[in-house]
């Protein structure tokens, strides 16, 4: 690493223009579908014209091979919204409102009548009738439910539109603030956001009359299956099949100066650094500038991210067991708490708290040093490049209050930029770059993942005595206790292979480093070569144990397939002794956290079902990153309905001196599904031990 007694650590650091990422990330602020609001969506022009510029500027600063690669998305063109109509003073008020990416287009103002329908849950429509008119709801996304809920349930009653609120949990920062999420529904429920400020006054009107009269002028438009582009630049290395790479995606709402104009900005700000300061690589280091992030398949749970998991999955399938590992990069100009955290899958755990150990001092940006964490989330494009079998980590971004205050509003621009944390994620992965850089072999660690299997088998032993309700259970309990004791043994032994694997790995990968600083690079290279088939074990490895062991619950939480079936034996095992205790509240409180099953509590059963048999009944290149890794779906509907009544029988016996309630039914039909549960458990527990024989060669 040394050239004339400066180290490539200094000239690197030296050649970051934090100024010139600074502004080109405000030149992304120019491209906007939305004359005001700004909005560069999945598929339309704005995002086009954006990718165009970014490719430009990949050439202007001397990456090679800049191409376009075409992915196939559903298109979003939002263009306007705007609704007046005369206050209570007989003030004609004017309002912009936000959309959301589905269709609805009046061809000019057109009048329609307003209705409140408070959160626009199944009772909020008892005795109304909303058909052909626009309906205002109040939501919270983060602490009730998702968007898509009660917008669906206002098309099922025949609404023209929804228009949502926030009444907490995103756009905190102003009353004037604006938010935009992906619908994740079908795109002819159309739906729009309007300010609190704004909604003030239609609810001021609106508490005198059940209807008013307003106007409405909207374009927005959804269309399938349209092309975009994902925008990929090269630094060639010494090895062209052993890449690292770069990723931030340029589609936003609103402006995205944060998310993720700056992201991006810093993905080119490094590159140009590495390329000023004559660094001539030994891996390939590929910049890619990902669309359709915030959104991108119609009527999906899983419809973010679309961009790059066409890009690993349709695109460059070829990458999986070349590129070593996904730097990508989300909001990385203001704190998000009180560290820099990267968010790394758990196989890179190891290798990055020993880079971090190792660094020179960087800018002071935080008053704690930076940390690791893991594992990566679904929020963000490394989950698509990890499940594809690209090791992946993230900066993490998730931390702080930005999400509940300024998160995909307006309100996101440069007021809030942080250049000393801007600097330091600049530094701290053009660093990074560098020590991968002096790596023979992938630094995959996986002992965190067996001991996180380890640690679930503890809990399922935990919840199977506990679910056991009345010993019911019976057989099938000794049977998974023994299961889980044997998949227990094997993992103790996958764990020592692994730390074994580990210490060898490091040890190569000490020599190379050594070698190339000494200038043996004939000798570098010939251990490089001759450990080559190590390598594509382990990234084979890593790709097997995505497919294995990764999967999510229904909020988009990473969790292994014991640990969401055992989650929920415990729930049910629990409320089925809540029931016989006469504590309806306790368990109607668990029954809320299985799966789904929150909404079967506030929507009627089309809504419900709509919302479950998507996950479970399209093709893959419907649910991208989502498909196969949400577990079977205990469906409550019926049961939670049952009980609901029952709760308003009892609040309406109060007084009467009745206390209980036959629940005998509810508890059949809940034992019942423990018991069928108990079984599934087996069944995973079965085959996680065939994965982990198979995977860590036992």
């Amino acid at each position: 690493m040394h050239d004339n007694g400066v180290t490539l650590q200094k000239k690197v650091l030296q050649n970051l223009d934090i100024p010139y990422s600074y502004e080109l990330a405000k030149r992304m602020e120019q491209y906007r579908s939305h004359p005001t609001l700004g909005y560069r969506p999945a598929g339309s022009k704005a995002e086009f014209e954006t990718g165009e510029m970014l490719k430009t500027e990949m050439e202007k600063i001397g990456l090679s091979e800049v191409t376009k690669d075409a992915v196939t998305v559903d298109g979003w063109e939002f263009h306007k919204a705007a609704l007046s109509y005369t206050n209570v003073a007989g003030e004609t008020v004017s309002a912009e409102l936000g959309a959301y990416q589905t269709t609805f287009v009046t061809d000019g103002p057109k009048e329609f009548s307003m209705m409140y329908l408070g959160k626009g849950t199944e009772t909020d429509y008892h005795g109304k009738d909303v058909r052909d008119k626009l309906v205002l709801v109040e939501i919270n996304q983060r602490d009730e439910w998702w968007i898509n809920y009660p917008v669906y349930q206002a098309h099922l009653k025949g609404a023209a539109a929804l228009i949502a609120v926030q009444s907490g949990g995103y756009g905190e920062i102003d009353d004037e603030a604006l938010n935009a999420q992906d619908i994740a529904g079908p795109e002819d429920a159309p739906a729009f956001s309007i300010s609190r400020k704004d909604a003030a006054g239609l609810l001021e009107l609106l508490r005198d009359q059940e209807e008013i009269t307003v106007t409405f002028d909207a374009e927005s438009r959804v269309t399938r299956n349209c092309t975009t582009y994902n925008i990929v630049g090269k630094i060639p290395g010494k090895h062209p099949d052993r890449m690292v790479l770069l990723s931030a995606h340029y589609d936003s709402y609103f402006d995205g100066f944060q998310d993720d104009n700056t992201a991006v900005a810093l993905m080119f700000g490094i590159a140009k650094a590495l390329r000023d300061s004559g660094f001539q690589p030994n891996n390939t280091i590929v910049i890619c500038a990902m669309a359709s992030e915030e959104w991108g398949v119609v009527d999906s749970n899983f419809d973010w991210s679309t961009g790059a998991y066409e890009q690993i999955f349709t695109a460059h399938p070829e990458w999986v067991g070349k590129v070593i590992a996904d730097l990508n990069f989300e909001l990385p100009a203001l704190a998000h708490g009180t560290r820099a955290r990267i968010r790394s899958c758990y196989e890179y755990v190891s290798f990055l708290e020993e880079y971090l150990a190792d660094l020179p001092n960087l800018t002071i940006a935080y008053p704690e040093e930076t940390a690791v964490t893991s594992p990566i989330e679904t929020w963000s494009d490394d989950f698509s490049m990890a499940i594809a079998g690209v090791p992946s980590m993230v900066n993490d971004f998730t931390g702080g209050s930005f999400m509940e205050t300024h998160y995909h509003s307006q309100f996101d621009n440069d007021e809030f930029y942080d250049e000393q944390v801007y600097r330091l994620h600049h530094e701290l992965f053009a660093l990074l770059i560098l020590a991968l850089d002096e790596t023979a072999v992938v630094p995959l660690q996986f002992s965190p993942v067996v001991q996180r299997i380890r640690k679930g088998l503890e809990q399922c032993r935990e919840i199977c005595y506990r679910a056991d309700v009345a010993g019911q259970l019976g057989e099938k309990k000794r049977v998974l206790l023994e299961k889980i004791e044997e998949l227990e043994i094997l993992s103790d032994r996958a764990l020592r292979r692994c730390r074994e694997e580990y210490e060898a790995v490091e040890e190569y990968n000490r020599n190379y480093k050594q070698l190339l600083r000494d200038g043996k690079y004939d000798e570098a290279e010939k251990l490089f070569r001759q450990i080559r088939p190590l390598e594509q074990k382990l990234l084979a490895r890593f790709q097997q144990e995505q497919d294995a062991f990764v999967r999510i619950d229904w909020y988009g939480n990473v969790l292994y397939p014991h640990e969401i079936c055992s989650a929920n034996l415990r729930l049910l095992g629990g409320a089925v002794r809540n029931l016989k205790e006469q504590r309806l509240s306790s368990a109607l409180r668990k029954l809320y956290q299985v799966d789904n099953n929150a909404y079967a509590f506030n929507f009627d059963e089309e809504v419900y079902r709509h919302f479950t048999d998507y996950v479970f009944h399209q093709p893959k290149d419907r649910l991208k990153w989502g498909y196969g890794r949400l577990p079977e779906h205990e469906n409550l509907y019926g049961t939670v309905k049952q009980l609901l009544q029952k709760e308003k029988q009892l609040e309406m016996l109060t007084g009467s001196g009745m206390k209980e309630m036959d629940y005998r039914e509810e508890i059949t039909s809940l034992e019942h599904a423990c018991s069928k549960l108990v079984v599934s458990l087996m069944n995973i527990v079965q085959q996680m031990e065939r994965s982990v024989t198979e995977i860590f060669e036992l």
